[in-house]
């Protein structure tokens, strides 16, 4: 049985920045698509970005877009979420997600999630 793990997590006055991981146990994440997605309190949850087999596409919500990078090292099993200029806005649980469709898209089912990690922005 195979695991994802989110990590990274805490608390960040605003303006900060934060890395997410996401890595794997008892799979390899070569063949899948990962996404990171976010529920705040209240709301929905919504995609945040996604990053293909590859690592040469990603995809981000407008939100984020110019403030997170996603990228991917498949080498050390772990896909990041690297979080600059970090509002309030952006508290939530994040949660990595894998897909093995052959494309990033942030509305595709993931199947297989993680139990996310906890960012809190907040001075």
């Amino acid at each position: 049985q195979w695991q994802l793990v989110e990590s990274g997590g805490g608390l960040v006055q605003p303006g900060g920045s934060l890395r997410l991981s996401c890595a794997a146990s008892g799979r390899t994440l070569d063949p899948y698509v990962i996404g990171w997605f976010r529920q705040a309190p209240g709301k929905e949850r919504e995609g945040v970005s996604c990053i293909s087999r590859s690592g040469a596409s990603t995809n981000y919500a407008d939100s984020v877009k110019g403030r997170f990078t996603i990228s991917r090292d498949n080498a050390k099993n772990t896909v990041y979420l690297q979080m600059n200029s970090l509002t309030p806005e952006d508290t939530a649980v994040y949660y990595c997600a894998a897909d093995t469709g052959l494309r990033c898209v942030l509305s595709s089912v993931y199947p297989y999630w993680g139990q996310g990690t906890q960012v809190t922005v907040s001075s």
